[in-house]
């Protein structure tokens, strides 16, 4: 049997989900913690790999079931007993055999927050971007839409060891939300590359400044377009909302 985490964490203080700094990890701490629990190893394979200082709210993972004496509640109970404060188990699940929570997801949904005030809201310090310079929402809202769609998005990625492989991607929806002085975007797909998301809201603020135009943003998506995106926004801002899975892995 096979057991599916919701996770949520504060990425603040971790170096993503893995760190090759193993203790640095949320993963690791998860794994220690099901040790300690269960006297056997957890064996996570995660949904998604978030970056260095990126939140969640609900990763998800699966494993072996530890014990058949264990309900989905007393796992959960366990392990949060274990957890340190900023990292929680939401949910436990059984699920068939044959589920996967990295190669089922459906699609992932991110949010972005960003402060759009001159003064920084304290209580958004570690969740949010402060963009001091007032924002131009149309424009932005604008750029967004001609995001939405499958294009080649090699503009809005971060270059690592290798070849970049296939860069289109679907993207559902791109929204922008405003409420007085927090804006978020928020970023629904079937997969993202490596930094994309940041990529895209980083571009967005740029052209919210006035640094870019829309038709330079549209021209990023060409296949032939070598230009770089705006920038990477900072991570803090960035929570993994949500993944998408088909009901049909559920257990009676």
């Amino acid at each position: 049997m096979i057991c599916k985490l919701t996770i949520a964490y504060d990425g603040t203080s971790y170096e993503g989900w893995r760190s090759q700094r193993a203790e640095h990890g949320v993963a690791h701490q998860i794994e220690c913690a099901w040790q300690q629990c269960f006297a056997c190893e957890a064996q996570l394979v995660s949904s998604s790999r978030t970056d260095s200082g990126v939140h969640a709210r609900g990763l998800v993972a699966h494993s072996t079931w530890p014990n058949e004496k264990f309900s989905t509640l007393q796992i959960a109970a366990q392990l949060n007993a274990r957890l340190p404060e900023t990292i929680r188990i939401m949910e436990v699940e059984a699920v068939t055999d044959s589920f996967d929570a990295r190669f089922d997801a459906l699609g992932k949904e991110y949010r972005y927050t960003i402060w759009n005030h001159a003064a920084m809201h304290p209580l958004l310090r570690d969740r949010a971007w402060h963009v001091p310079k007032r924002l131009d929402l149309a424009n932005m809202r604008e750029a967004a839409s001609a995001l939405i769609g499958t294009h080649d998005f090699r503009s809005f990625t971060v270059k690592r060891e290798g070849e970049l492989g296939n860069s289109v991607r679907r993207l559902h929806r791109c929204e922008i939300v405003a409420i007085d002085h927090e804006i978020t975007i928020i970023l629904e797909g079937e997969g993202f590359l490596y930094k994309m998301c940041r990529a895209i809201v980083g571009t967005l603020v740029q052209l919210g400044e006035g640094k870019i135009s829309v038709s330079e943003i549209k021209a990023m998506l060409s296949p032939n377009e070598k230009r770089p995106c705006g920038m990477i926004a900072p991570a803090q801002g960035l929570t993994l909302w949500g993944v998408i899975y088909a009901d049909s892995h559920e257990r009676d």
